[in-house]
């Protein structure tokens, strides 16, 4: 078996695509920098990421699978799985062996992991879109954390920016530890040195807060109690639309008498 261990980046996997045709070494196992363990049985080789070859391997990707396909495939990277990532070159590898159409094969094993990886990173980006609660920093930036299970955030930034246009916002990934600043002009990455401190993983501290902030939410609560039937609730059909795991975001599920 030969191993190669790439950086974890899309780039490093495109290389490791490009350098697999270049070396035909047979069965190769793909494993990130951050999982690898080194063996003594397994040939190990360095994938250097290379902006030219995985150029390479994209734009022969979106001759076999169109624009489309090229998007379900980043889609599914963002997943971050290790075992999707190999998937993903077997992918590849059975794309550019076969003619076009492969990829429309859902009895291929590669073709079922990217379908489900891009339809659970698709399904994640879109309750992102829909629960993240903004709140009003003292200086007049309105900040969100979030702790996605996916890397979601290069698919909902250009919603928030046409959405709040009009404001200055933070949107930081607790988890991966970046976020994404928007100007009023243009988003661009941050990562933040002192991250604001924050209550629980969704909530600034008060004192961060703009003197309205606390106001707001306890009317939006206030609204959302005044406007709930208590005859009509249906706790299963709720926590189906909005599992218990994001209603941290949630203005009208917190300051709860």
């Amino acid at each position: 078996m030969v191993i190669f261990v790439f950086d974890g980046t899309l780039e490093g996997l495109l290389t490791a695509i490009f350098e697999y045709y270049e070396r035909k070494p047979g069965s190769i196992q793909l494993v990130s920098q951050q999982n690898f363990e080194p063996s003594l049985l397994d040939e190990t080789i360095e994938v250097i990421s290379d902006e030219t070859k995985a150029q390479r391997v994209w734009k022969g990707l979106g001759s076999k699978i169109g624009k489309d396909g090229q998007l379900r495939f980043y889609k599914a990277f963002l997943s971050e799985d290790a075992a999707t990532h190999q998937q993903l070159f077997h992918f590849a590898c059975y794309v550019f062996d076969n003619t076009k159409g492969a990829e429309q094969n859902f009895g291929h094993p590669a073709v079922i992991a990217l379908t489900q990886a891009d339809r659970s990173v698709n399904r994640e980006a879109h309750r992102m879109k829909a629960f993240i609660r903004f709140q009003e920093t003292a200086d007049g930036i309105f900040y969100a954390s979030i702790e996605p299970d996916f890397n979601v955030l290069p698919l909902i930034w250009s919603f928030f920016r046409n959405r709040y246009a009009d404001q200055r916002w933070i949107i930081y990934d607790l988890k991966r530890k970046y976020g994404l600043f928007y100007d009023l002009e243009t988003v661009t990455e941050i990562v933040l040195d002192q991250l604001p401190e924050v209550k629980s993983s969704a909530t600034l501290a008060p004192d961060l807060l703009d003197g309205k902030e606390q106001l707001y939410g306890l009317l939006w609560n206030d609204y959302f109690k005044s406007t709930n039937i208590p005859a009509r609730k249906n706790m299963r059909l709720h926590i189906q639309h909005v599992p218990k795991r994001y209603w941290k975001y949630l203005t009208e599920k917190k300051q709860k008498s």
